[in-house]
């Protein structure tokens, strides 16, 4: 895994002078496959390099996809909004599954959201059953901390014709590495999260960087600050680390945990009166 914008100590070196290898092609696009326990698979295309990260699909995405098909209550019939997607695998799974409506985004650069609609459009099992029908999924770009509206726009209208206020379900799969979006983060949650006992944010991450672990879990802090109520419900240990090489614990860079942000009762109260 690469480093983000956060140096964490270290020489920088000789800033002005390249390496006689610096100047390497891009590599290609690779595609991943998940298989459902159905049996049914998902072929997912992966941009070649990205400096956000998204040339990888992360444990993150893979287990809370998991955690869906085990628990698919959590998603059927919902809207679901996702955060930093890069192929997007649980907002896929989750349109499988029954939501109303996915909306999965990344940041808004022309090959990660051609990519996400590639992986939409290539998905035998979200085929509308004709042409006058619908997609219960969608791909957009979204800047974190951005005003979610145009995102909102993507779902179907209330009951009453107006324009929903929030998402049902929130998805951040493996996006705390990213320690200076911690605010930005917390922000889309507030801004797009529907004020209701009963909507969720999946924050499902891994410390891949296993010195920096405090780091990741201060963003919680961060959305307790803000209200917000935090509670962790899932445990998992992968069968080898996502990066192999990466120096820092082992059985740290193996453990995938699950946790989810909802409103408390006071706020849903208050935004129901």
């Amino acid at each position: 895994m690469s480093s983000d914008s956060e140096y964490e100590g270290g020489e920088a070196g000789d800033l002005f002078q390249d390496p006689a290898d610096y100047y390497q092609p891009t590599p290609p696009p690779t595609t991943e496959l998940y298989t459902m326990k159905t049996g049914a698979s998902i072929t997912l295309h992966l941009v070649g390099h990205s400096p956000l990260e998204a040339h990888h699909l992360w444990n993150g995405s893979v287990i809370v996809s998991q955690h869906f098909e085990d628990h698919p209550e959590e998603v059927r019939g919902k809207t679901v909004f996702e955060l930093g997607a890069a192929a997007g695998l649980p907002s896929i799974v989750a349109a499988v599954l029954g939501a109303k409506k996915a909306v999965v985004t990344d940041y808004p650069d022309p090959d990660l959201v051609a990519t996400m609609w590639k992986n939409i459009r290539g998905c035998e099992l979200l085929v509308p059953e004709n042409d006058r029908e619908e997609m219960n999924i969608a791909a957009d770009g979204y800047i974190w901390g951005a005003d979610p509206t145009p995102m909102l726009k993507h779902l179907p209208p209330t009951r009453n014709g107006a324009n929903p206020d929030g998402f049902d379900v929130l998805i951040l799969a493996d996006l705390l590495f990213r320690h200076t979006e911690h605010g930005n983060m917390v922000k889309s949650i507030e801004r797009s999260l529907r004020k209701h006992p009963d909507s969720k944010a999946f924050v499902v991450f891994t410390s891949y960087r296993p010195w920096l672990q405090h780091k990741d879990l201060a963003f919680f802090d961060v959305a307790r600050e803000k209200g917000f109520i935090v509670e962790k419900f899932l445990e998992r240990k992968t069968e080898k680390p996502l990066f192999e090489n990466d120096p820092g614990d082992e059985e740290i860079r193996k453990t995938v945990t699950g946790w989810i942000i909802r409103w408390p009762q006071e706020a849903c109260e208050k935004a129901s009166s």
